[in-house]
């Protein structure tokens, strides 16, 4: 028996791993949070499936239902939204089903960040505009953010900010960045990307708070941060340049 955690990705079902839906499909139970994964993942479930809601469980709830599983000889697929490798509360729980002696995998998701880079079609990389994604939060009532990991500190850097979890402090945000990026420094928010209720308000450090406020996007949604979110303009790569030598095109291996 096996408890598999399985990144969901943003919202859309078919915005998953081959992999994930396989484990889906193979598994007795299912565990997901319900109040960010949408039901259509659920199709995935094999007939007669026991599938559990984790949203208003805390963890004991939660490893009590991988537990009976175990016992029971059964695999359990654990639904997380976006990708298990950032705020999806995974490490606790399998630490405390490692303790338990019951062995887990892992397969990864489509991120949220990913989802809204294709929803409004920029490249997060720019030559000579970004070169870095910083994925980071603001402090919460589940996490407090260290103290060294500040959004000033990460501003100065120039880079595209992902600032997950964050759209409730908007005002705060764009206020503490405006001295790094400027006030026409290009934003977008995205609410539920990928969801059929899909909301992309694109604007900059000036007036994305009026845009948002006016659409009353609470949370579930993504701020994306920096000049490459509106492109403009910039150098392009060497990569595909004609005097450019590489392996597979007439230079050294």
């Amino acid at each position: 028996m096996t408890v598999h955690f399985i990144g969901a990705g943003p919202g859309a079902a078919d915005l998953m791993t081959v992999r994930g839906r396989d484990l889906i499909a193979a598994c007795p139970v299912c565990l997901y949070a319900g109040s960010i994964i949408p039901p259509a993942l659920l199709q995935h479930c094999p007939p007669g499936a026991e599938i559990i809601d984790t949203a208003a469980l805390d963890l004991e709830g939660i490893m009590a239902h991988c537990r009976s599983a175990h016992e029971r000889g059964l695999d359990v697929a654990r639904l997380h939204s976006g990708d298990l490798s950032i705020y999806s509360a995974v490490a606790e729980q399998r630490r405390r089903l490692e303790g338990m002696g019951i062995p887990t995998s892992f397969t990864p998701g489509v991120p949220a960040f990913a989802a809204v880079s294709a929803a409004i079609g920029r490249e997060l990389t720019l030559p000579g505009i970004a070169q870095s994604v910083v994925l980071t939060r603001v402090s919460g009532r589940a996490s407090a953010m260290p103290s060294r990991e500040t959004l000033e500190a990460f501003a100065a850097t120039g880079a595209t900010l992902a600032i997950h979890l964050a759209v409730h402090a908007l005002r705060d945000v764009v206020a503490r960045l405006l001295p790094f990026y400027g006030a026409d420094c290009p934003v977008c928010v995205a609410a539920r990307a990928s969801w059929p209720e899909e909301a992309l308000y694109r604007g900059t450090l000036a007036d994305i708070v009026a845009l948002v406020e006016a659409g009353a996007e609470e949370r579930t949604a993504l701020i994306l941060v920096g000049p490459a979110v509106g492109e403009g303009d910039f150098q392009n790569s060497a990569l595909y340049d004609t005097d450019y030598r590489r392996r597979f095109r007439g230079g050294q291996p």
